[in-house]
């Protein structure tokens, strides 16, 4: 397995300190998240410039708030400026980010999903960029403009990640992208993800081993049993809030995609006391075993075990998430955690 991280400039002070010295750990790769904070890719050219192994991807733009055409410039000049070391992480988001913040459309995902793959690689591959579809059409109907092509180096081999959680767009993404960006995993569950990207796969003749498998989760060592026990009581708000706040009442995928991999009862029942108004009570309804099972939580032991299950269900990189209160602590969470990782591949390896 290869190791990566995921960063957002607005949350995050010490985020070019951290990594550079994550670099320096031997971290593979650094995505950079956007979500209503800090755009990817301006964080993106700042890293580029003070990074010279890892990987750099936009983890993720977001569809909608900008055209296709914008995202394959954007992802041309970063490949250019890191020296090829970018890949191109693309989400549809929700309805709460796309309408109601970009007050644009969040109208048939999964289409304007295919439509921006096939023009941003029609712009990657150096052609005439011409698409008339359902939710894009360039050059603008009944307009004076005829097709361009952009005016940078073509660069084909730029890397295409999609994050998905819903069936049907894991599907789109088992078909289409170079690799899948996951979220809310629970490995025990893992066909639920799997099962559509396969499907996908197999609908495009690819096999698993043509998608990339990058899937993240919180990482953080206990040195004693009341240690863990005061981490998982620690992460039930966040993941509350995920079940029932992320989105919107009707529409939120990680709810959907924990529904999926066994927790179903409980999913429903976080979300409606979420929105009831009830966060405290929300939280409390979250078991410690959904906690663990979503995380990288425990003693060092409890987390090479993860790590291996976590091998053993597909996943290529694992995205790591150290916790800390300082700086330091999260960079030696995140050291002692590749440090497991390289052993769990060599033990892997070595079977």
């Amino acid at each position: 397995m290869r190791t990566a991280t995921t960063v957002e400039a607005s949350s995050d002070p010490d985020l070019a300190t951290f990594v550079v010295e994550a670099e320096h750990l031997g971290l593979d790769e650094c995505w950079v998240a956007e979500a209503w904070g800090s755009d990817a890719p301006s964080v993106l050219g700042f890293l580029a410039a003070r990074t010279g192994r890892m990987r750099l991807g936009s983890g993720v733009i977001q569809l909608g708030t900008r055209s296709p055409v914008a995202i394959a410039q954007a992802a041309l000049t970063l490949a250019e400026l890191s020296d090829g070391r970018f890949s191109l992480g693309l989400g549809a988001s929700g309805p709460q980010v796309v309408e109601g913040l970009h007050g644009a459309e969040f109208a048939r995902p999964l289409t304007r999903m295919r439509e921006t793959i096939a023009v941003i690689r029609q712009a990657f591959a150096g052609d005439k960029v011409a698409f008339d579809g359902r939710t894009v059409a360039i050059p603008r109907p009944g307009g004076e403009g005829r097709p361009m092509r952009l005016s940078t180096r073509a660069n084909p081999d730029i890397p295409i990640y999609v994050a998905s959680l819903s069936p049907r767009m894991l599907t789109l993404t088992g078909e289409l992208a170079d690799g899948w960006l996951g979220t809310s995993f629970v490995p025990e569950g893992a066909d639920a993800y799997f099962g559509p990207l396969d499907a996908g796969l197999a609908a495009a003749g690819r096999e698993r081993k043509d998608l990339t498998v990058c899937q993240g989760a919180e990482v953080a060592f206990a040195e004693s049993p009341e240690e863990l026990t005061t981490m998982v009581a620690a992460r039930k708000k966040g993941l509350a809030f995920s079940l029932g706040g992320m989105g919107t009442a009707s529409t939120n995928f990680y709810h959907d995609a924990y529904a999926r991999q066994g927790f179903a009862e409980v999913a429903v029942a976080v979300r409606d006391r979420w929105q009831a108004g009830d966060r405290d009570g929300a939280a409390a309804l979250v078991p410690d075993e959904m906690v663990l099972a979503t995380t990288l939580l425990g003693t060092e032991d409890m987390v090479r075990t993860r790590l291996r299950t976590w091998s053993d269900a597909g996943v290529d990189t694992v995205r790591l998430y150290p916790a800390g209160d300082t700086l330091d602590e999260r960079l030696t969470t995140l050291g002692r955690a590749i440090d497991l990782v390289r052993d769990v591949d060599r033990t892997s390896r070595a079977r």
